[in-house]
Formats: structure tokens, sequence, C-alpha cells
């Protein structure tokens, strides 16, 4: 029988010598299997922001008052955010009520996923391994690929590939490049970009707090002033992690709502 909470906590310091963060960090070992499914620590990470976003939106919006309290006006800043500020802003209103739920359960996902990279005994984004980036970079495509097709037809990859007043001689080239960004390179950079901010992120805190717990209580002496500014500096790193976490789900959402917006658009 394994210690659950000892198996979460990223593994430091525990041999006299002190040693960094390694994306080891991020192929965690097996706790249990599912039905043969292997399961790890940064699965039930998954699998609790999962339940913790579904919880919180159910309660804030179960019993919604005319006087909200604070916790029903914290779900519906949140709401209110992807409404307002992205879906209508950027699609109007009828088309962004229509994607209204995808791009809720997008941003929510991703902010939850990631948050959970400074709660302690978490302590990993469910953000930074590939899996979770990359099928929300496939929902985010396809739904480019829906909005545009749902629109135009077929016609959506002709406008797409050939912009309008682009010289013959040149459709060729500007055919070839438009493939590659719009329809190969857009979701593998939606998905890096979100993946590689978390994996960063996770390596820095882990780096800092890592060599506070060395300076502390494994070397001692004089060299505890060191971790005093280590500590400083994992403070400071997990108030810039929870803005990257807000942040990055923002952009996630913005970016998804930018690339519906060019496939509904007339001219691409």
């Amino acid at each position: 029988m394994f210690n659950l909470a000892a198996t979460l906590i990223p593994k430091l310091a525990t041999d006299g010598e002190f040693h960094g963060p390694s994306i080891d960090e991020f192929f965690p070992e097996i706790l249990f299997n599912v039905a043969g499914i292997p399961v790890h620590r940064i699965h039930l990470v998954q699998l609790l922001s999962v339940i913790a976003v579904v919880l919180i939106l159910w309660l804030g919006t179960r019993r919604m008052t005319v006087v909200p309290g604070r916790f029903q006006s914290l779900v519906e800043m949140g709401l209110g955010l992807v409404r307002g500020n992205i879906a209508h802003d950027l699609l109007g209103r009828k088309d962004g009520d229509r994607f209204l739920p995808i791009l809720t359960t997008i941003f929510f996902m991703v902010l939850f996923m990631n948050i959970t990279g400074i709660i302690p005994f978490l302590n990993i984004a469910g953000t930074s391994i590939a899996a979770v980036p990359l099928t929300l970079a496939i929902v985010s495509y396809v739904t480019f690929i829906y909005a545009g097709m749902r629109r135009h037809g077929f016609r959506f990859f002709k406008n797409a590939l050939l912009p309008q007043g682009v010289p013959g001689f040149a459709m060729p080239i500007v055919a070839i490049i438009e493939l590659l960004s719009t329809f190969i390179l857009r979701p593998v950079t939606l998905m890096l970009r979100l993946l590689m901010n978390m994996v960063v992120g996770h390596m820095l805190l882990v780096l800092c707090f890592g060599a506070t717990q060395f300076f502390f209580f494994t070397v001692g002496g004089g060299w505890a002033a060191l971790g005093v500014g280590t500590l400083a500096f994992g403070g400071a790193f997990t108030l810039f992690e929870i803005l990257v976490a807000v942040l990055q789900a923002y952009v996630f959402t913005v970016l998804t709502a930018v690339y519906i917006q060019l496939a509904v658009a007339e001219e691409h």
C-alpha cells in the first residue's frame, strides 16, 4: 500500500545532494491501473480538476438569485468574461452565443487544470503533459473547420488557401504557406504554447522550493540564508504562475474564438 500524499509531492533532495527538476517530473510512476489503463498522479490531478470545475459551476448556478452572493458573483464574473469579453466581442452576439458552450468549457478546463500547479499536494498542472493541450487544440481546430464549413461549405477551403487579391503567379506559394500556417501549424502552436508555459512554470517552482528545502534542511547553517532567497523567489514565481494560469486560459480561449471568427468571415 503506497502513501498517496507522499507520492503526489515531487521528490526533492533526500540523499544529501541537490537534484534539480528534470523532464522525469512529467513521467511519474504509475500508481495503479483501472481496467488495464495505467494511472499516475497527473491523471489524478486532471480528474480532480474536472470534478472541481463541474462542482463549482453547478453550485454557482443552480440557485441563482437577483442579488448574488460572493460565490455566485465570482462564478458570474468568470462566465461573463467568456461571454462578453471573448464570445460576443469577437464573434458577435449570434455566433458568440452559438459557440459559447465550447468556449466556456475550454476556458474553465484550462484554468482549473493550470491552477493545480500551485496547489499543495498536487504541485503540477494537469496541462503539463501533452494529452490535454493536444485534445483541446484538436477541439479548437475541429470547431474552426466546422464553423467554416457550415458557413461557406467547401468554398471555405478555397477562401482560406487562396485569399482574394493574390496575383496568379503567387497563388501556389501562398496556398502552400496558408496550408501550413492555417491547417497544420495552427493546432500545433496552440498546443505547444499552453504545454510549454506549464512545463516551464512547474520546473521553476520545483527548482526554487527544492533549493529551499536543500538549503534549510540538508545543508543548514549559514547556507539557510540562501534558502530565504530561494523561498522568496518561489513565492514570487507562485504569484506569477497564478497570473500565467489565468492568462493562458484566456489566450487559448481567445485564439479559439479568433479562429472561429476567421472561419465564418466572408473573406480570409
